[in-house]
């Protein structure tokens, strides 16, 4: 982080201390800043960490440009009449949304293609943000409120006017939810704009909102000078008679309604992700994996993780799946290692639930790149759809002979397909639409 101090440090979010970077020079004042991971961007096989910082000389030129890493300029493609104060990249890289006074813009990067423009406020728009999981996007201003969009600038929520403009907001990584920052005021909201909780923090404006990598923490730089750390907590899970509850970043309580019976499950870090079904709690934390049985929560199977971060959890009858930073692994319930699927355009970044989904003999992920295609682990093509792919799903019961894949497409439409059906020697594995319009 950096503030008007002009000095740059990195923080240790489990010791709260501080390192100093450097100092910036007298003429430099940074406004903005973008950090690459070792293991984005190819960054691991050079074992480093590259931190992108902006900083402003009092111009507003309303100028999009595009930069190699190593400084060179590449193109020019956006010049507007007004400041431009937030932009961000599609998920796909092909497209960029960016702020125009009260207008929100998506410019494609294709030549010739006209831009998609469209009125989202009615005061200046401070904020933007596009998440890689849902496609969705948040906006928020200066006329006090904040909106959810999708992409084709149809809004889909709209908050109250708040008391103080939105100056800061943030989708957390999975985009399950987001935070929202403002005067004295932090929010953390679902996906569909409905709040979850409000803290008033004596902070001054909040002007930036960074999530960590797992969504369990968010960091905020202030007005005041002060670093806020929080921490999402009361994550609740529900599965038959049972009642998982975060109560607390190491610990979980489980209630069993049907006789009233609690249970505290602790840890000795903080809990990532967790996952119920099939009679069995997979438990997440930053080094290790918890493997719980209903029957018997005090001797769980224990698992080192082989990468951390780990991002979506799937459960089957006999298996279960962790999607971690840039693998995918797949485990029996007694933390045996069984497989480790590969596909082309794989990138684990940008996996959800919706795009991935596991059976006790079948993988199914949707491709990445190519929306309209699903790969399996089982030997046959891929299956191609003739539109956009937004959720699947695999049947849970019987055997691979007669193993079903669910698809919802971008026009809300349900189809249904036998993984595993032959005809002769050729396969007829046909796409058969049972609904449309599902919301």
């Amino acid at each position: 982080m950096f503030s008007d101090d002009r000095v740059l440090l990195k923080w240790n979010l489990v010791s709260k201390d501080a390192t100093k970077l450097c100092d910036f020079l007298d003429n430099v004042y940074p406004v903005d800043m973008h950090c690459f991971m070792r293991h984005q961007n190819g960054l691991k096989k050079q074992n480093l960490e590259q931190i992108l910082i902006t900083s402003a000389d009092g111009g507003e030129d309303g100028q999009i440009k595009i930069w190699s890493r190593s400084g060179m300029l590449r193109s020019k493609i956006i010049q507007e009449a007004t400041p431009i104060y937030s932009a961000t990249w599609s998920p796909d890289s092909n497209q960029i949304l960016f702020t125009s006074n009260k207008m929100l813009v998506i410019k494609s990067l294709s030549g010739n293609t006209k831009s998609n423009r469209w009125k989202a406020h009615e005061g200046l728009i401070l904020k933007v943000s596009w998440n890689a999981n849902n496609n969705l996007i948040i906006s928020g201003g200066e006329d006090c409120r904040y909106k959810v969009w999708d992409t084709y600038g149809r809004q889909l929520y709209s908050s109250v006017v708040h008391d103080y403009p939105i100056t800061s907001l943030g989708w957390a990584p999975a985009g399950d939810f987001f935070a929202i920052g403002s005067f004295n005021t932090l929010r953390l909201c679902d996906k569909a704009g409905w709040s979850y909780c409000l803290e008033m923090p004596n902070s001054g404006s909040i002007y930036c909102i960074s999530w960590s990598s797992d969504g369990t923490q968010l960091a905020c730089a202030c007005a005041n000078g002060n670093l806020l750390l929080a921490h999402t907590i009361e994550r609740r899970t529900d599965w038959l008679n049972y009642e998982f509850t975060t109560i607390s970043r190491k610990c979980i309580q489980v209630r069993d309604i049907c006789n009233d019976v609690v249970e505290k499950l602790e840890f000795p870090e903080r809990i990532i992700q967790t996952m119920i079904g099939y009679k069995r709690v997979i438990v997440v934390t930053p080094a290790q994996c918890y493997i719980y049985s209903v029957n018997n929560f005090n001797t769980p199977h224990i698992m080192e993780l082989k990468e951390g971060s780990v991002s979506v959890i799937l459960i089957a009858e006999k298996l279960f799946a962790l999607v971690e930073r840039t693998t995918v692994n797949i485990y029996s319930f007694d933390g045996r290692h069984l497989f480790a699927p590969k596909w082309t355009n794989m990138q684990c970044d940008l996996l959800n639930s919706d795009i991935i989904t596991i059976s006790n003999d079948t993988v199914a992920i949707r491709d990445q790149i190519d929306e309209r295609e699903i790969g399996s682990n089982i030997s046959y093509p891929a299956i191609t759809h003739k539109t956009g792919i937004i959720v699947i799903s695999l049947s849970q019961a019987g055997t691979i002979n007669n193993r079903f894949l669910a698809l919802i497409d971008k026009n809300r439409d349900l189809y249904l397909m036998m993984i595993n059906s032959k005809v002769g020697a050729t396969t007829n594995r046909k796409l058969e639409k049972l609904g449309k319009k599902l919301i």
